[in-house]
């Protein structure tokens, strides 16, 4: 700690991001990314557009990347707002959208990022417990009046780290149930197996949905996001932007996002192949004896009755493949697992195998 920090930082618990080891013949399944490269066009893109052009600004409105989305989503470009990662669009989702005078909602088990924005903001927060199949219950979200007034609710669908998703029904009554706050439907993981809430945005104003290009699109290592909601919220999220940065993407990310957008056969063809392979992980897993809570994401959450979860881990990594253990009450027997290609999950049932024996 430095005599130069502000009280602040001093407070600060920063989000410990996954492991991104620099290991020879790694099986690297612990950060969720996507097994397969991005569409060939959003290559193509990216070099059309390395050129002199970049000693210019890029477009602060980014306006070729919202229409894009928004033609995706059948929505205008003012409904949609783009930032540098999901991250960066959730935290000035947390410091434009969610009231400070009341505490945000979120459930107690999800993705570790949302406390870590609600210290960065001196927001106040409570969390709704996940029930016994860790999955949220809705109820907690309803009917908060009174004692249980909140300042804005965030959840993940489907949810990090367990990967449990809720339907559109579940989805709908929360958002229903709180008008007078915004509800955000943190959708990182909903192209591998839920209903996204996209298609309510019409109807609710205070429902905010956000979408990143790391996880389905292939595009970790870009750092693109965006939020889709009523234009009235896209405004507050502007001018948090315009206050912080005017040019969060640069222009080769503006150009890959775009083509990504809009190769959707590319993107549905190697989401089909991560489907498929994650049903082949879940059912190898489920014959060597571990539960695996179902999942809609791009991971699968997973635990051994006669094992200890750090202890797996660990003898994972000294096969050289690398998984998330989270040390945090209740889920700390579980390994979060990334879905790989065919080959990696042939050689993490091997190993598994191997150790269990």
């Amino acid at each position: 700690m430095s005599r130069y920090w502000n009280s602040l930082v001093a407070k600060l618990d920063p989000y410990v991001p996954g492991e991104q080891p620099r290991i020879q013949n790694l099986i690297k399944l612990n950060t969720n990314e996507h097994p397969y490269g991005p569409s060939p066009k959003v290559i193509e893109a990216i070099q059309a557009h390395t050129n002199d052009s970049l000693r210019l600004y890029p477009d602060p409105t980014a306006l070729e990347l919202r229409q894009a989305i928004g033609k995706r989503f059948h929505l205008s470009p003012d409904q949609v707002f783009v930032g540098n990662g999901s991250d960066e669009v959730l935290a000035h989702v947390f410091h434009a959208l969610l009231k400070h005078e009341a505490p945000v909602l979120f459930p107690d088990i999800t993705y570790s990022f949302y406390p870590v924005y609600c210290g960065l903001y001196e927001i106040q927060f409570k969390t709704a417990p996940l029930d016994d199949d860790l999955k949220i219950c809705v109820d907690d979200y309803l009917h908060l009046t009174g004692d249980r007034r909140v300042g804005g609710i965030i959840f993940p669908n489907p949810n990090a780290p367990t990967g449990a998703a809720h339907s559109l029904d579940a989805v709908e009554k929360i958002i229903a149930a709180n008008q007078d706050v915004v509800v955000v439907v943190d959708e990182a993981y909903v192209d591998f197996g839920a209903q996204s809430a996209v298609s309510l945005i019409h109807k609710y104003p205070n429902l905010l949905v956000v979408h990143t290009l790391s996880k389905s699109r292939s595009l970790a290592g870009l750092r693109v996001g965006y939020a889709m909601g009523h234009a009235d919220l896209i405004q507050g999220l502007d001018r948090v932007k315009n206050s912080f940065n005017s040019y969060p993407l640069d222009r080769l990310a503006l150009a890959g996002a775009t083509a990504a957008i809009e190769d959707q056969s590319y993107f549905e063809h190697t989401r089909d192949a991560v489907v498929r392979t994650r049903g082949v992980m879940t059912k190898g897993l489920e014959q060597l004896g571990f539960q695996v809570l179902p999942s809609a994401a791009n991971f699968i959450f997973a635990k051994h009755p006669a094992r200890d979860g750090a202890a797996l881990a660990a003898a994972l990594r000294e096969k050289n493949i690398i998984v998330r253990h989270f040390k945090k009450e209740r889920i700390d027997q579980y390994l979060r697992i990334t879905v790989g290609t065919d080959d990696d999950c042939s050689k993490l049932l091997q190993a598994c195998k191997l150790i269990l024996s």
